[in-house]
């Protein structure tokens, strides 16, 4: 299995290990991910913290690239520890992942993808690569579904002229229609974009993945379509700019089986009239 170009860029980055390894603290607002401590005798020499996309492989020569916040850390061997085999520091991650619910996606040498699914729409991926025989390895983490949509009225506006509608991340207590405190800046958004253009009518659309039964489904996304109308009207808009939807799971625009698809499946879309 050959490591991919950008594993073999980050491999030469931990080449200095020589140099750094003789630290004994860690570099200047680095810390370890609150999900996973570190090897012992290992410090961090450099680490990275932002959304971005990363690829995992997930089988022979087959890579998922996924987007998230993600946290990036490196950490090498301090002077006076014995190095670690490669399967020991691998083996240390794959079995804290499992004590914390998760699952490896792929192992071979060396490297390891693994997946913790901590709720409906929030899964973190996991990957381990090591380098230079045990005495530095990096760990990156990257929590999907955590970051906070953040979409303006003007956002709204140019998606309606353009496409018509806008898919939106509404979070509602689940199995139930009440928003999440989370989603009001969001709704606020909406009353927004319906007081700066009083001419506008719009269709609020509610839709699920496909975990339960279709006609449940459809009820739910109803009820949260009136909720959101509900909330939006009671901002001062008036209700009959506003009509309520609930699709159910008739309307996917994600593969149902993976839990970042039925996420993106679970949404509210304002679609204008």
């Amino acid at each position: 299995m050959k490591r991919t170009v950008w594993s073999a860029i980050l491999a030469a980055l931990v080449l200095l290990p020589l140099a750094l390894a003789a630290q004994e603290t860690d570099a200047e607002g680095c810390q370890d991910h609150p999900l996973l401590g570190r090897m012992k005798g290992f410090v961090l020499t450099e680490c990275e913290s932002n959304f971005d996309a990363v690829e995992f492989c997930v089988a022979e020569d087959t890579y998922e690239k996924l987007e998230g916040q993600k946290t990036l850390l490196y950490y090498n061997l301090m002077e006076g520890f014995k190095e670690p085999s490669e399967l020991q520091i691998v083996r240390n991650y794959t079995n804290a992942v499992k004590a914390a619910g998760g699952t490896v996606v792929y192992e071979y040498s060396g490297y390891a993808a693994m997946k913790i699914i901590k709720g409906a729409g929030q899964a973190v991926w996991v990957r381990v690569e090591v380098y230079n025989n045990g005495t530095a390895y990096q760990l990156t983490i990257l929590e999907i579904g955590e970051m906070a949509q953040e979409v303006t009225a003007g956002d709204m506006l140019a998606a309606l002229n353009k496409d018509g509608r806008i898919a939106l991340e509404i979070h509602f207590d689940t199995g139930r229609a009440s928003i999440k405190p989370e989603s009001q800046k969001t709704v606020g958004e909406i009353a927004a974009l319906l007081r700066d253009n009083p001419g506008l009518l719009v269709s609020i659309e509610g839709h699920t993945d496909n975990t339960g039964t279709p006609q449940g489904n459809r009820t739910l996304s109803e009820e949260r379509a009136k909720a959101v109308v509900a909330a939006v009207a009671a901002l001062g808009i008036e209700a009959s700019r506003l009509s309520a939807v609930g699709w159910g799971q008739d309307k996917p625009v994600a593969d149902n089986a993976t839990e970042e698809g039925r996420a993106r499946n679970r949404r509210v879309e304002v679609v204008k009239k």
